[in-house]
This record gives C-alpha cells, structure tokens and sequence, in this order.
C-alpha cells in the first residue's frame, strides 16, 4: 500500500519533530562541565574554612559550612536536572548495573522535576538567607526586606507547584489513567 504525499510529508515532520529533542543533549553536556566546575571550587572552599577555622568567630564558621552545603546542594540539582532532563526529554539512559540505578531513577517525570527543582531552591535560597541574617549588620534593613520578600515568593511558588501537581495526580487518579 503506498503512502499519499500528505502523509509522506506528515510522517517527515513528525520524525523532524521528534528528532529535535536531540538539540538538547549539548546543553545536558555543558551541565555536566557546570557541575565540574562546582566539584573544582568544593575543595577550595574546604581549604579555606580549614585555614580559617582556629581563628575564625563562630558565626563565621557557620556561614562557611552553609557555603559548602549550599554548594553540594547546587551540584545535586543539577545532577537531578541533568539525569531527569535527559531521560524525560532526550533519550533513555541505559544503565546497566543496579548498583549504579539511583531510586528515583526513572521515576522523576516533569511535573515531579519542577516540584524538587523548586524545593531545592527554596532550600538554596534559605541558606542564602541564613547568610545573610548572620551577617545582618553589613546590610541594611531594606536589602534584608527585599531578600526575605524574595525567599517568600520562592516558597510560596513551591507551595502553589505543588498544590496544583496534587491537583493534576488527583485528577488523573480519578480519571483511571
């Protein structure tokens, strides 16, 4: 049976179509270098809290412990934002040892990305903020408002993220699908 030229043409934009989600995999490389340069800059900053840490007042000990959570908590975003990015949009990862599967491998479609995507960055952005409350005298009452203000409107972004994901799966639930 031969294909009318309509289809023909239908079944080569759909092949373009699908064919362009390979334009991603260069950007999930680039993350790849980003979180690179993050594991390079983790023990330098470890070499300066220890040079400091004898000398150093406590707080400032604090704010550069949270430095280096902050910064592991950078990089396991974007590992989550590579491996699910890739896998829910790109191509399927082959791995071929359990050893090396992850439990939430698989399993972290778009809507579940979004929602840890945002907490992570709630969680980023308290840090952040913690950092900035402890060195409270070197801003001024204004920046702090600004930056609390921003903080709540990250966590009041997560809260609606997932309030309307719960929606859609109660929906769906619902549904039968």
């Amino acid at each position: 049976m031969s294909m009318t030229p309509a289809k023909k043409l239908e079944l080569l934009v759909e092949r373009i179509v699908m064919g362009s989600r390979w334009l991603q995999a260069p950007l999930y490389i680039g993350l790849v270098f980003v979180l690179g340069v993050v594991v390079v800059k983790f023990p330098f900053k470890i070499w300066e809290l220890m040079r400091k840490a004898l000398t150093a007042e406590e707080a400032d000990l604090v704010l550069a412990v949270l430095s280096l959570v902050d910064l592991i908590m950078v990089a396991n975003l974007v590992v989550m934002v590579i491996i699910s990015g890739y896998e829910n949009f790109v191509s399927h990862i082959d791995v071929d040892s359990s050893r090396d599967r992850l439990a939430w491998f698989g399993k972290l479609d778009a809507g579940s990305l979004k929602i840890k995507l945002a907490s992570s960055i709630v969680a980023i952005s308290s840090i952040h903020l913690l950092q900035r409350f402890l060195e409270a005298g070197d801003y001024d009452n204004g920046k702090l408002y600004a930056l609390v203000v921003m903080h709540m409107a990250f966590v009041v972004s997560a809260l609606l993220l997932t309030y309307i994901d719960k929606i859609a799966s109660d929906k769906k639930g619902a549904s039968g699908h």
